[in-house]
């Protein structure tokens, strides 16, 4: 913002990069917990394969709590002033 960034795009940039993260997390785990749950199925007793409704509704939920996790402190970037960031480097 020193250098003449709006808020709003100071908060786009960091949203961006959590949410980045956060999806190829969900991206690479998703695939991951199917397949594991298929292999646990197959080799313990009781353990049934997930359900997709669950899958989806975990998914829900993460990428809800990441949003949240990259909002609050992407705000706090963005309301800085860059007067006293400056000084504090």
């Amino acid at each position: 913002m020193a250098l003449g960034a709006q808020q709003q795009s100071v908060l786009a940039l960091v949203m961006r990069q959590g949410m980045t993260l956060a999806a190829a997390g969900l991206g690479l785990g998703l695939p991951a917990a199917w397949v594991l749950s298929s292999v646990a199925a197959s080799r313990l007793f009781g353990v049934v394969v997930a359900d997709p409704r669950f899958l989806v509704a975990i998914t829900v939920g993460l990428a809800t709590v990441a949003l949240l996790a990259s909002y609050l402190p992407a705000r706090g970037a963005s309301r800085l002033d860059p007067m006293d960031a400056l000084r504090s480097e």
